[in-house]
């Protein structure tokens, strides 16, 4: 599979890590670095105008707006306490998705399509939100290691490809580097050959080009979760927001500090559901569906905006308050997801 596509990034490479933390969940893991695989509205109170439906350009990932082939999307449930620092495999994902877990912390859902690294991780658990967050991307591959007893049913139910140790043990392997439960990774590759039927990546309701006119000037965001927290801060040299997690830069074991093209502070309901973790916290629903507003930060500025996703099925548009498109700057994305 390795043989089959490749995503050419402009400008400097990209790194990714994140940290931050998190209570609960099963295991988690260390290992080499990435390995491209070759590859030839209006108001508070309207919601925003629909945009058209606007197929991807060919030869151009959806997820990036880079090229990159039509490939599958695997995504990948990525533990994110202080243990599990730092982590593997972030600077090739698309897109990485932050959201709140028990007792306040975070943990990461990387999306990839356009390449694949060796490996990523370490690997954790899946949490009820992913599934309704995963429904816009068709049927994807989903890795992670471990759920509730209660959650198998709702995962084997969903539109999706789960993808266990137990369900596939040579897609996994244990680093030596750390202790379990945070040294669990998945190979990319292998997981994808193990569910050929994958669906490819499309259009999710990103729309990349030129910066938005307007916004503020800015160097610096911080997002806080209950337990943990977010800091971006824009580097003119990389042209990219540098990655913190709760005040320390956010580093991975195959490149420097993670960084993101363009950061999307998504403001969500984020209620209780009917799970707990083993200590006995209530596990956080995390909804996607919906309509609300959203701070996109791009090339140093902030700008004000409207997330609209009516139905699980659909993508999300992100627009100007007066309901244009916004556009991302090319380049990897982050969506933190946090509760209004």
């Amino acid at each position: 599979m390795g043989a089959r596509r490749k995503s050419v990034l402009a400008g400097a490479a990209v790194a990714v890590v994140v940290s931050a933390a998190m209570t609960a969940g099963l295991y988690a893991c260390s290992a080499p670095g990435p390995e491209p695989r070759p590859q030839p509205p209006p108001s508070a109170t309207t919601p925003p105008t629909p945009l058209p439906p606007s197929p991807a350009r060919q030869g151009v990932s959806p997820f990036t707006g880079l090229r990159a082939e039509p490939a599958p999307v695997l995504a990948v449930k990525i533990d994110n306490v202080r243990p599990a620092r730092p982590h593997t495999g972030l600077g090739a994902a698309d897109i990485v998705y932050v959201e709140q877990v028990e007792a306040g912390q975070s943990r990461l859902l990387a999306v990839y399509s356009s390449q694949l690294p060796r490996t990523v991780g370490p690997v954790r658990s899946a949490r009820e939100s992913d599934l309704e967050l995963l429904r816009q991307f068709g049927r994807p591959a989903l890795a992670y290691s471990g759920e509730q007893s209660a959650l198998r049913p709702l995962i084997e139910a969903a539109p999706l490809f789960a993808l266990t140790p137990g369900d596939v043990p040579r897609v996994y392997f244990r680093g030596q580097d750390r202790p379990a439960p945070h040294n669990l990774y998945v190979r990319p590759e292998r997981a994808l050959a193990a569910v050929p039927k994958a669906d490819k990546a499309k259009d999710i309701g990103f729309r990349f080009g030129a910066a938005p006119a307007g916004g503020r000037q800015v160097n610096e965001h911080t997002v806080r979760y209950p337990a943990a927290r977010f800091t971006f801060t824009w580097s003119d040299s990389a042209q990219r927001w540098l990655v913190a997690m709760d005040g320390a830069p956010a580093r991975t074991t195959d490149g420097g500090q993670a960084a993101a093209r363009t950061v999307v502070v998504q403001n969500v309901d984020v209620r209780s559901s009917r799970f707990r973790d083993r200590g006995g916290n209530v596990t956080p629903y995390t909804e996607t569906v919906g309509s609300g507003t959203a701070l996109v930060l791009r090339d140093g500025r902030s700008h004000d905006a409207r997330w609209s996703r009516p139905a699980a099925t659909g993508g999300t548009t992100f627009t100007t308050p007066a309901g244009q498109p916004l556009t991302f700057a090319t380049g990897q994305v982050w969506v933190v997801l946090i509760g209004r």
